[in-house]
């Protein structure tokens, strides 16, 4: 119920009941909010601020309008707890998703000075770069561009790729991820973003880099991956102690 006593704002106090029914799934992504005035009257407050409430829900991505159909429930966020080291088909799986890879290409090249600094490798070594299409319950979440030395994973090939990389690599190849290191950052999407999310020219993209190591050589790189996530449909958390 509303407190109008309380010192907390009456239209956050309507935003947490409408997030609650949403997290309760009363409200379910696609059902068609109720109006403002049924809200003013269900909860004895005015129209503005139950507009208030809504506002700041459309702006959080949570609620959307479509012109002369009303306010509709988003499809919520994926989320990836930036806490430990884990790789896309973990984080889905421990949310009850159902991962899959599409595969764009494979191909064996020499490396570049970027990747050579990142990799810790000399000139001529051979890496592999691998793009995917990484999805969730069929939806395309994120682009990712994977940069791997030919001397520690060997031959690979589209068997080995289209599951879990991390699974390969600690499975099969009987090597062990230690640690990353990470950067998160906002941009603008690209063609090739553009073209496999989904998604509008102009729209944001959460631009991810991270270089993980191996345990048996602390400061051994197995992979350095950029990944392109919708900024609409993915958000990172993190928990920090001071």
């Amino acid at each position: 119920m509303i407190n109008k006593n309380s010192p907390i704002p009456i239209y956050y106090q309507l935003e947490e009941i409408i997030k609650k029914k949403i997290q309760l799934e009363e409200l379910q992504p696609g059902d068609v909010l109720p109006s403002e005035r049924e809200y003013a009257e269900a909860y004895n407050i005015s129209r503005m601020t139950v507009r208030q409430a809504i506002n700041n829900m459309v702006n959080e991505g949570l609620l959307y309008r479509q012109k002369g159909r009303g306010t509709f429930i988003a499809d919520q966020k994926f989320e990836q707890d930036l806490s430990g080291l884990t790789s896309f088909s973990e984080d889905m799986k421990k949310r009850h998703h159902m991962p899959s890879n599409q595969l764009i290409s494979i191909q064996l090249i020499n490396t570049t000075p970027l990747i050579n600094n990142k990799l810790n490798l000399a000139a001529g070594d051979f890496i592999y770069e691998i793009k995917r299409l990484r999805l969730a319950d069929d939806e395309p979440i994120a682009l990712e561009t994977i940069y791997t030395p030919k001397k520690f994973v060997g031959e690979i090939d589209k068997a080995q790729v289209t599951q879990s990389f991390y699974d390969y690599i600690e499975n099969q190849l009987k090597l062990k991820i230690v640690h990353g290191l990470q950067t998160i950052e906002a941009a603008l999407a690209n063609k090739d973003e553009i073209k496999y999310l989904n998604i509008k020219k102009g729209d944001p993209i959460l631009l991810m880099q991270r270089t993980s190591y191996l345990t048996d050589q602390e400061d051994t790189p197995i992979e350095y991956v950029k990944s392109a996530y919708r900024a609409d449909k993915y958000k990172f958390n993190m928990h920090m102690k001071r």
